[in-house]
């Protein structure tokens, strides 16, 4: 059995009932893989780089990673919060200097790692536009460390953003947590979040994600189905 181990934040995390229907690109990315792959998705809530490597949550990823397993590294959206000294990273100085602890974990127990960018906001202006984004520099660094590093970087942030403009304001506001009153009990009022991903969202993207993988082709394809990917996008693109 070969294992995935998830490290990021919100948009990657497992949620629960009492959070339902929010759902994290990697709860969803069972969905895609081989009979022989099995996720452990360390993903938490509100995490940077820099916070998650502070709080020990790598050194257990350290502990249970072997060889021939893979690290997909997924971080952005809680190191650019510059207001807070326990997440915030600049983008091209410890940012990059943390992907590389994410790197040298996986390495030195002979495993895959992989750099994947953020996915991207729902965010457009009164005319449709959609706006521009705070993650730019965080996926710039993450590729500059790929480049550095010789770890493969799967830009999901360039795919979600070409998916949300193409498809607009109105039809991509499923796919992300924006509640009507009474649509989950936990907010009956509703809940506008253009950031967290319902489950149509979390598919859509972590399809994304598996087609970069085939894309790279060799033992990072080999973690996939046999299904047509991009046939399974595309229907959850068009039907959501």
């Amino acid at each position: 059995m070969r294992h995935i181990f998830w490290a990021g934040d919100s948009t990657i995390a497992v949620n629960k009932a009492s959070t339902y229907p929010q759902t994290g690109i990697g709860q969803a990315f069972d969905r895609f893989t081989a009979m022989d792959v099995a996720i452990c998705n360390r993903a938490v809530n509100g995490r940077s780089t820099k916070s998650f490597i502070d709080e020990s949550r790598l050194a257990p990823i350290y502990d249970e990673i072997t060889k021939g397993d893979f690290l997909f590294i997924q971080f952005g959206h809680n190191d650019e919060k510059i207001n807070d000294p326990a997440r915030y990273t600049d983008p091209y100085g410890e940012f990059k200097i943390n992907l590389g602890k994410f790197v040298n974990v996986a390495r030195n127990k002979g495993a895959y790692p992989v750099f994947i960018t953020s996915v991207e906001r729902r965010l457009f202006d009164e005319n449709g536009q959609l706006l521009p984004s705070a993650h730019t520099d965080y996926v710039l660094g993450m590729k500059e460390a790929g480049k550095e590093l010789s770890v493969p970087v799967i830009d999901l942030f360039t795919m979600s953003r070409n998916f949300l403009e193409k498809t607009g304001d109105e039809a991509t506001r499923k796919y992300y947590m924006n509640l009507a009153p009474g649509e989950a009990s936990w907010a009956p009022e509703g809940k506008i979040d253009n950031s967290h991903l319902k489950y149509e969202g979390a598919m859509l993207y972590a399809g994304m994600i598996a087609k970069g993988l085939r894309d790279l082709g060799g033992d990072y394809a080999s973690l996939l189905a046999d299904e047509d990917l991009e046939k399974d996008t595309t229907t959850i693109e068009t039907n959501g």
